[in-house]
């Protein structure tokens, strides 16, 4: 609990530990930034949160798919940031929150960073879900402020392909020869702490559609990639049930797992038939810019800021 007499909003950050673009970690940075109390929801305690705590965010312990260890974490809370794991689980995960809200007569601004194939139709199981979390936020009277970013992070790169890269210097998905949209896990955390000081430009029970930064095919993103560290990358395409088993394989290694492949390898089967033309097709640097006001990260710098992750070794 913050003094009564201290009036600086508390902003409750939810997924501050996910590996999967870091986007949590990153709102919290800018929060502090911008004096905000920020209070962080963990399942645990260890070095995956020492930082959080040195950089002055409060952490707590609990699980959003246990109701019963919520309530102190919500406690007199001014605004939430929402964002789920990459994996199963969004929908009673929401749920909980949403209850424990009410239960404590908390009506806090809330901001959920969602995903374009969040769709009721959507071919992921992933996607599906998370639309019905956000319609049970919205059915909760809790008036979401949802980003569906039409955008893949630029951090799938190193996170899916990184290890292959250095092995072998080739990499394969079922996205084909289209051109997707890109954006970086900061800018997307930078579109989540807009919406969260801005409600005028982000009016509470609204969605969006932020598009990305970059456009570009998986094989253009391989030449990139070989530029930077100056040998050779190849990109193959797979079929999607040659992608999804293939990264069912490496779900032990805490990050990808079931959900996950099954989620972008559906992901990547509709945007290679639509023949790069899917509906999350966009992309608009300036808009993005306009929104965080600063200009976006491009996939080059990002790549150079990576090399380590795509060197031979």
């Amino acid at each position: 609990m913050t003094s009564s007499n201290d009036s600086r909003p508390t902003t409750l950050v939810i997924g501050a530990t996910g590996r999967h673009g870091r986007t949590g970690a990153k709102v919290v940075e800018q929060l502090l930034a911008h004096e905000h109390h920020v209070r962080v929801l963990a399942r645990s305690t260890g070095e995956h949160t020492d930082l959080l705590v040195r950089q002055g965010a409060q952490v707590l312990v609990g699980d959003l798919l246990d109701r019963r260890t919520l309530g102190e974490v919500v406690d007199g809370v001014d605004a939430v940031y929402f964002t789920y794991p990459i994996a199963a689980g969004a929908l009673p995960a929401a749920a909980n929150l949403a209850s424990v809200l009410r239960a404590a007569q908390l009506a806090p601004r809330f901001v959920v960073m969602s995903m374009g194939p969040s769709m009721a139709d959507s071919p992921s199981a992933l996607g599906r879900a998370q639309w019905m979390a956000e319609e049970v936020l919205s059915w909760a009277g809790l008036a979401p402020v949802v980003l569906r970013v039409g955008a893949l992070f630029y951090e799938n790169i190193p996170l899916l392909h990184g290890s292959s890269i250095r092995a072998t210097g080739t990499f394969a998905n079922n996205f084909g020869s289209g051109r997707a949209p890109w954006i970086s896990g900061q800018d997307a955390a930078d579109l989540a702490v807009a919406a969260l000081l801005d409600p005028d430009r982000y009016p509470a029970g609204t969605i969006s559609y932020p598009g990305g930064v970059e456009l570009r095919s998986h094989a253009e993103i391989a030449d990139m990639i070989a530029a930077e560290i100056g040998s050779p990358v190849e990109y193959a395409y797979i079929s999607q049930a040659e992608w999804q088993a293939e990264l069912e394989a490496r779900s032990d290694t805490g990050v990808i797992n079931p959900a996950m492949a099954q989620h972008i390898s559906a992901v990547a089967e509709r945007f290679a038939a639509s023949g790069g033309a899917a509906p999350t097709r966009q992309s608009d640097p300036q808009a993005v810019a306009d929104a965080i006001g600063h200009a976006p990260l491009s996939f080059a710098e990002f790549i150079r800021a990576s090399r380590d992750d795509f060197a031979r070794r």
